[in-house]
């Protein structure tokens, strides 16, 4: 383990924003993590943890320390008659997690296949993807409090998932880092193949042809199709998250706007947050290396070498057209710093 110092994290965000960290250090065990957290104390630092940078904007230097977390390992734990129980580190890519289970014959995740990010970062957010979430298989995680190294096991229900929200963004935010997370999942698949595109996607196979590894292998043709890859062209995914609504506002909407896609979402109504930005005039937009993708208006680009306080500056523009159009306010769903 070695502590950087001026690190450039141009190659440890997805946007590939030049952003400059007063310290930086990669830790692939608890006790690597306890010692930079030791570090990050006796310094009085302000600090971050990244997992591969895929839900980051750095708008400015970072004048702290970015602790890199490369935690990895992954293990069945047991079963059940219908479930198995399989426990994967922070550190691990989750998208080869995905694959791995599929390999393994543990159902369920195929849904959320080619999702950038770490397994660790995953419940943070409960992402989800064509009509599946996190909270529909995890059993629990641990993490450790920062305040004094304490390691803790929250149950699903102690997360507070909801959509693209848990605890550890709401009350417990910055107070534990999450370092192994537990699903339970199917022994048996069950396909959910409701939403749209994915169903569109599927309707000339036979219902026999369907498996589970067709679905992830669909899911990542539509998401190739729709997302730039970062590789080649800078950018977090969906900046923004859909927004919820009540179904009176949903109603008034639906009434102006005959064809604003619009989802029941557990007693309220999900609102297409690309439809709107597209409506507003927003994608393809292009201004110097900033931009909206000309093919997802959800998607924020660096086209080279654009500023994070650039794009930034984009989304409060989208942000700002959004509302004064149809008096909704988008949140974005990648974290700013």
């Amino acid at each position: 383990m070695q502590i950087q110092e001026d690190f450039d994290l141009r190659h440890f965000n997805t946007f590939h924003v030049s952003a400059h960290a007063r310290y930086f250090v990669e830790v692939s065990t608890i006790l690597e993590l306890s010692t930079a957290l030791d570090f990050q104390k006796t310094h009085d630092l302000p600090f971050i943890l990244i997992g591969q940078g895929s839900n980051l904007l750095f708008k400015e230097d970072y004048p702290g320390l970015i602790i890199e977390l490369n935690i990895r390992g992954i293990k069945k734990l047991g079963e059940t008659r219908e479930r198995i129980h399989v426990k994967a580190s922070c550190g691990e890519n989750w998208h080869e997690f995905v694959q791995y289970c599929l390999q393994k014959e543990y159902f369920g995740l195929e849904n959320l296949s080619l999702i950038p990010g770490t397994v660790g970062a995953a419940p943070v957010q409960n992402i989800g993807a064509y009509g599946v979430e996190l909270s529909d298989f995890l059993h629990e995680l641990e993490a450790i409090r920062i305040s004094d190294g304490q390691l803790r096991t929250f149950s699903r229900d102690e997360c507070e998932l909801s959509y693209r929200h848990s605890v550890f963004k709401g009350e417990l935010r910055d107070q534990y880092i999450i370092t192994s997370v537990t699903l339970a999942l199917l022994k048996k698949p069950q396909l959910k193949l409701t939403y749209p595109a994915l169903n569109t996607a599927l309707q000339d196979y036979a219902e026999q042809e369907i498996t589970a590894q067709l679905v992830s292998d669909v899911v990542c043709q539509i998401r190739r199709s729709k997302l730039p890859d970062p590789l080649t062209l800078g950018n977090a995914g969906s900046f923004f998250r859909n927004p919820v609504v009540s179904q009176d506002i949903a109603d008034s909407l639906k009434a102006q706007y005959p064809d604003i896609p619009i989802y029941p979402y557990e007693g309220a109504c999900k609102i297409a947050a690309a439809w709107l930005i597209d409506q507003a005039g927003w994608k393809g937009y292009r201004e110097g290396d900033v931009g909206v993708h000309k093919d997802h208006a959800l998607v924020l680009v660096n086209y080279g070498n654009a500023r994070g306080e650039e794009l930034f500056d984009l989304s409060q523009r989208i942000q700002q057209s959004v509302q004064e159009k149809f008096g909704i306010e988008l949140e974005p769903e990648v974290r700013i710093i």
